[in-house]
């Protein structure tokens, strides 16, 4: 990443770094002369904030990872030898560092998705993907099946990563011989699968939910749902057959697991939990690209001044920072939103029947992470989702299984926030709210009835619907 960008990503959050949360205005929602996507709203910005009643030292940890989760990496650092970008903040920074891709102004004077810029950042001789555009989001690719000898062999699934980027040519990595992996030919044998960046807003309030409030709600409005043609069910880890919540399959079980697997998956760079350098699979990665000793990030030496923030590892700051990361706040409460939101969120729930999967709000259980009161405790978390996997359909079916999660499968997306996203569904198909919710309808989704149903609305109503989507 270009120094411009890099500066401007880790100068964004300065103002909000100890903020307390405090209830923002209500943004207006623009008056309709026809059925559209009001399109993200502007400011205020309501998210990016730690949660409240942080202890000092609570805050000091926050800001600590916070600011490590916007530092770019070098090879010297551990990036590479593939990547997919050179920061955490790079790629989860909409609207506020901690959300989903960025897109073309998100920072004062940075212009187009900053991916753009790292394919040939410190030399490298990257080619941009096809995918990868100025005004398009952030994205990795994962390919269904091994490709050998430049064909695929659906014998054999893959799944994993393919980073877009290798550190070939880069002034910091002589040496190194790695060409990119083939994105066209892959496309080209229906092979490719893409991924957009999942916002992190709220990620301890998601990890203190107990499984029991996942599986009681799951099994609430059983009627409603069967009526509907929903189901649902949690994607079990593997390990300890606890209910898995993080990723867009919800393939991840806890922050600490999402932040290291992100670390040696997207910057390419090892850790305590996986030490080991990535190829692009199943091939290991070539001894000139390999430059440190490993794991390159791991806890610390007690600093000499004997702080303690200093100690934990990149990974394990990270994990701390999203889970004292606050969920993002709605434009306006209830009781002084719109009449036109208010009556969207009764469609939302009682007409259409979309919170039979994105259930509007989920109580966490009692949290030690945090000290004082509520911190992470007995928190009403408006995450608008059930937290289970649901079959969506041949139309949004990327050919990827994850866990128990298979290739239709994806976790209801948490709806907090949603009102200044800019992209959506798992791959970023769409920056248009209203295509979105028709993308949910195909061949075998659980929500064609949902869809159905707001499909029979009149236009004001399905209006009314988007103005209360876009306040959330």
């Amino acid at each position: 990443m270009t120094s411009r960008i890099a500066a401007a990503l880790t100068a964004a959050p300065v103002a909000i770094l100890v903020a307390v949360a405090a209830t923002a205005a209500a943004a207006p929602v623009p008056n309709v002369t026809g059925l559209h996507d009001p399109g993200p709203r502007g400011a205020p910005i309501n998210a990016g904030r730690p949660v409240a009643r942080l202890t000092l030292d609570q805050l000091r940890y926050f800001n600590d990872g916070l600011e490590r989760f916007t530092e770019a990496e070098g090879v010297d650092d551990g990036l590479g030898p593939t990547f997919n970008g050179n920061s955490c903040g790079m790629c989860h920074s909409q609207p506020a560092i901690g959300g989903s891709s960025p897109s073309a102004g998100a920072f004062p004077n940075v212009g187009p998705n900053p991916q753009v810029a790292l394919a040939n950042d410190h030399g490298a001789t990257n080619n941009l993907p096809f995918f990868v555009t100025p005004n398009g989001p952030v994205r990795e690719a994962h390919f269904k099946f091994v490709m050998k000898n430049g064909q695929v062999d659906r014998t054999d699934p893959d799944g994993s990563v393919h980073d877009l980027f290798t550190i070939q040519g880069r002034d910091d990595a002589p040496g190194c011989v790695m060409a990119q992996a083939d994105f066209a030919l892959a496309q080209a044998q229906d092979n490719l699968s893409l991924r957009i960046p999942t916002p992190v807003f709220g990620g301890g309030l998601i990890e203190m939910i107990d499984d029991g409030t996942i599986l009681q709600n799951m099994h609430a409005n059983q009627a409603e749902k069967a009526a509907a043609g929903i189901a649902g069910r949690p994607n079990y880890n593997e390990n300890d057959a606890t209910i898995s919540r993080f990723g867009w399959k919800a393939q991840n079980k806890s922050l600490i697991l999402f932040s290291h697997e992100a670390y040696s998956v997207e910057l390419g760079e090892t850790n305590q939990m996986f030490p080991n350098k990535r190829g692009y699979y199943p091939d290991a990665p070539p001894p000139s690209c390999l430059y440190n000793a490993l794991p390159e990030d791991a806890t610390r030496i007690l600093p000499s001044n004997g702080d303690p923030v200093g100690v934990p590892s990149d990974d394990d700051q990270f994990a701390t920072f999203m889970r004292l990361l606050d969920q993002p706040m709605p434009a306006c409460t209830a009781a002084m939103c719109s009449t036109s939101i208010r009556n969207g969120r009764k469609l939302f729930t009682d007409v259409v029947q979309c919170a039979l999967c994105h259930t509007p709000t989920l109580t966490t259980g009692n949290s030690a992470f945090t000290l004082d009161r509520p911190g992470l405790s007995n928190v009403k978390a408006n995450l608008f989702s059930d937290l289970l996997i649901h079959h969506m359909g041949k139309g949004l079916d990327d050919g990827i299984t994850q866990g128990k999660a298979g290739p239709d499968e994806f976790r209801t997306a948490p709806l907090w926030g949603l009102g200044q996203r800019v992209f959506f569904l798992h791959d970023g198909r769409t920056s248009d709210l209203l295509e979105a919710i028709q993308q949910h309808s195909s061949q075998g989704s659980e929500a064609n009835q949902v869809i159905s149903s707001f499909n029979q609305l009149s236009d004001t109503q399905k209006q009314d619907l988007l103005n209360f989507l876009r306040s959330l």
